[in-house]
């Protein structure tokens, strides 16, 4: 069994199954788990922006992976409306999935529900911080990938994210990145209350 520079146990060779982080790095190099723990404070090189990822439901997304899917997908409902997500990107990694007690694993985003995306990895995607303050987005091998901008991304390859770009993963799940002006505009976003919805 392998072990990522993080300390942790990982089934795979290429990536950690826990963090996302390659397999046989440089330490160093890498960011650690415990980095994006927002209780502890940074010692994150680069200037921090503040950006957060807006989830919600991209209703053209799930209408091209029914019909990649066919009848096996036909039980997979498109989300009604529901309470809006936002997450303030914080730290140096922000892992994207579903929370598993049985794994140990719990994302920072938390895409367990409601509503529940079934098409959603437990490490499904990794927002990891990049200098001049923006963030790029990591594939560690999810079981049905991650597109950004509608360009599917290949596994442990980083993707520079630009204010306003769209991941798609699961079978409906889409989230923004937003660069926020500053602090005051993560606390008026958060208050919104309806679910943002893909055109």
């Amino acid at each position: 069994m392998a072990v990522c520079p993080g300390g942790h146990a990982s089934v795979r060779a290429d990536v950690c199954d826990v963090c996302g982080l390659p397999v046989g790095s440089d330490p160093a190099s890498s960011f650690h788990p415990s980095a994006s723990d927002p209780t502890m404070p940074s010692s994150f090189p680069y200037s921090q922006a503040t950006w957060s990822a807006v989830i919600g439901a991209d209703r053209a997304y799930y209408e091209m992976v029914q019909e990649v899917t066919g009848p096996r997908g036909a039980a997979v409902r498109f989300p009604g409306h529901g309470p809006g997500r936002r997450f303030q990107l914080r730290g140096t990694q922000m892992r994207i999935g579903r929370r598993s007690r049985s794994r140990g694993l719990a994302p920072e985003i938390d895409l367990s529900g409601p509503p529940a995306d079934p098409g959603i990895s437990r490490l499904h995607a990794v927002l990891i911080a990049v200098p001049a303050g923006n963030w790029a987005v990591l594939d560690p091998g999810s079981a049905n990938g991650t597109l950004v901008n509608g360009a599917e991304i290949a596994v442990g390859d980083q993707v520079r994210l630009q204010d306003g770009d769209r991941i798609n993963l699961g079978a409906w799940t889409a989230i923004t990145v937003r660069r926020d002006d500053h602090p005051d505009d993560y606390r008026a976003r958060s208050e919104e209350g309806q679910w943002p919805q893909g055109r």
